[in-house]
């Protein structure tokens, strides 16, 4: 005999909460075990049952996606199933990336929750349909902003005058000379720069600059003008 499902279901709207007990109890080879209204009512949850499925809302006292990595602390196998009327794609992304198996839109009907629960028992993922392109279409949209990003953005005025000289093949000596600076203000410069871009040492960073003044030629000539 194939074991029941159970469903644990934890949303602060109680008519809500109670409405979809009542259709996944109905339905065969499901079984409701707990249900809550807050985050720290689902944590227990999932701590004291482990039910196998948790369906849970994001606006609760305490917050839904505030709640999905502790209960993974409790209980690193534990599905979880977001249930909820938020379509901003930072929730989405959010709840994925913090490890909920799926996301769906408390518009949806009860033989279709049904499914999609029986879908992620089987350890499968699921998102919205309504969802999905507009999240593929975020996501290529922060591609290209991360990819069109200069990413000498963060650094300051004095910190582009340094790695343009670092660039240039200049000692940090001979940088102190030029700016009329102390070494070490020089030194501390470049840690500020190499904690901006990522870089490990002197060659990865005016490798960066090098590739963005070849890509973006004002770059280049931005920062000539630095006091001799």
């Amino acid at each position: 005999m194939t074991k029941n499902l159970t469903i644990a279901i934890v949303d602060d709207h109680p008519l809500f909460r109670e409405g979809v007990m009542r259709i996944l109890s109905e339905v065969d080879g499901f079984e409701v075990v707990g249900q809550g209204s807050s985050r720290d009512d689902a944590i227990r949850l999932c701590a004291d049952l482990q039910p196998d499925i948790l369906l849970m809302d994001i606006s609760m006292p305490g917050g839904g996606l505030n709640a999905i990595s502790p209960i993974l602390d409790v209980a690193p196998a534990q599905k979880i199933v977001m249930l909820t009327v938020s379509e901003a794609s930072d929730d989405v992304l959010a709840a994925l990336n913090k490890g909920a198996k799926a996301y769906v839109l408390k518009g949806v009907g009860s033989e279709t929750l049904a499914e999609i629960v029986r879908t992620v028992g089987a350890g499968e993922t699921y998102v919205s349909p309504s969802l999905s392109a507009r999240l593929l279409s975020s996501l290529a949209t922060r591609q290209t902003d991360a990819a069109n990003r200069n990413p000498l953005a963060d650094l300051t005025a004095r910190e582009h005058g340094v790695l343009q000289l670092v660039a240039a093949g200049l000692s940090n000596k001979r940088i102190a000379l030029k700016l009329d600076v102390h070494e070490k203000t020089v030194k501390h410069h470049l840690t500020s720069i190499f904690v901006k871009l990522g870089a490990t040492n002197r060659t990865e960073a005016a490798m960066i600059f090098m590739n963005m003044s070849l890509n973006r030629p004002q770059v280049a000539t931005a920062w000539s003008h630095l006091p001799e």
